[in-house]
């Protein structure tokens, strides 16, 4: 049986792609198509360490698709419909119906469709890139895997808000969080670098990037994640606010008149890093921080001390602390960041290690100091390996 899946990721404007190896994570081909319905749309296909770039308008998805696959005719590699195990799809919010990637068929885009009041930024698309794909590989298995899936393990007391029995049950109001394949991938390796079974190691991993999170981790299960009914909530985020008082959407609209989608753009696209500094690239924050930008070094502190408070929180969570490991593109690439939020955590068991910070890898590796009871950890995420391996594991169970 081949072992070919091609990982799509659509979002509101781009669709996102890569071809691999589910078994290995091997990479023959990646791309992606920016800016779709829009007269500058871009397509950026890379091959055997080349990219390959084309700029013309992109109608919709389809469009989008097309050009694609016409860029694996182009430049390659070959991409028959025939040699693909399946397409895996990113979806975003999958509710609390799916705790395992599923099958895509008709009645599952229906369930997609029905859930879209709780990622209407996100689902929309993900449901579109379902129906294309579809219709253009009609004979190869589509696999939608679910970014709320890994959090699907969490007590009711830890997903249950404390509102109105109404709300919960008739509204669907509840904690889900996301980033479920990046926290799949990661626990499972970190259990790995550590050298535990998976079910015995316990984790708080900070997925940290322009959107971040954090989750408790209890023998590759998640008990807890910060990122709520939306990605809104837990950590200070590139443009995203983070936690913050419920009652500030009232007060906004009391005093200022705002209407609720004002707030929730402010609070989605104008708050966080840019809200607090004026830049939401994290590398140009540290840099602005290095310069003396007070407002940047706010903006870090706010940050730091956020993701330092979540670390505290889900080590009581779990009582028993194997690791903590940070990814995403500022877990893995910033060790200032990495010592601020670990900073005074000694009592804990956690002690840095500064020259194994500081050094820069790509690798997976130890960043805690020899000895220290609580290892700290960088392990880069994949999350397409991750959607192409749990496409996998369902196109052999099915």
């Amino acid at each position: 049986m081949t072992e070919r899946v091609l990982v799509l990721n659509a979002g509101s404007s781009s669709l996102k792609y890569r071809l691999l190896d589910g078994s290995t994570g091997a990479a023959e081909a990646s791309g992606s198509v920016e800016r779709i319905g829009e007269s500058n749309g871009k397509l950026t296909h890379a091959v055997g360490g080349e990219d390959h770039t084309e700029e013309r308008p992109i109608a919709d998805f389809e469009d989008a698709l097309r050009s694609a696959l016409d860029a694996f005719d182009t430049h390659g590699p070959a991409l028959d419909p025939g040699s693909l195990a399946a397409v895996g799809h990113r979806v975003v919010h999958g509710g609390d119906l799916f705790a395992e990637p599923v099958v895509v068929d008709d009645r599952l885009l229906e369930t997609v469709e029905d859930l879209v009041p709780l990622a209407p930024l996100h689902n929309p698309a993900n449901l579109e890139g379902l129906r294309v794909a579809m219709q253009l590989f009609p004979g190869v298995p589509q696999v939608a895997v679910f970014d709320t899936a890994f959090h699907q393990t969490m007590p009711e007391h830890a997903y249950t808000y404390a509102i109105p029995r109404a709300w919960r049950e008739e509204h669907r109001i509840r904690r889900y969080g996301f980033h479920g394949t990046s926290y799949a991938f990661v626990s499972r390796r970190a259990a790995e670098l550590l050298g535990r079974p998976l079910e015995d190691t316990n984790l708080v991993v900070l997925h940290l990037g322009n959107g971040a999170s954090a989750a408790a981790v209890r023998g590759g299960r998640s008990i807890d994640t910060s990122m709520g009914l939306t990605p809104l909530e837990g950590l200070v985020m590139g443009t995203r606010s983070g936690d913050l008082d419920p009652a500030v959407h009232g007060h906004l609209h009391r005093e200022l008149g705002w209407s609720l989608e004002e707030i929730d753009r402010a609070l989605y696209r104008e708050s966080g890093l840019l809200g607090l500094s004026g830049v939401n690239d994290f590398r140009e924050l540290s840099e602005r921080r290095a310069a003396g930008d007070a407002a940047a070094s706010l903006a870090f502190d706010v940050y730091a001390y956020r993701v330092r408070k979540y670390v505290g929180a889900y080590y009581a969570a779990l009582g028993e602390l194997h690791a903590v490991v940070f990814t995403g593109g500022v877990g893995q690439h910033s060790p200032e960041l990495r010592a601020a939020a670990l900073d005074g955590l000694f009592r804990l068991g956690i002690v840095l290690d500064s020259s194994r910070n500081e050094a820069r890898s790509s690798e997976a590796r130890f960043v805690s100091a020899e000895g220290s009871a609580v290892a700290a950890l960088v392990v880069p995420t994949d999350e397409e390996w991750e959607i192409a391996r749990q496409a996998l594991e369902v196109v052999r169970g099915s």
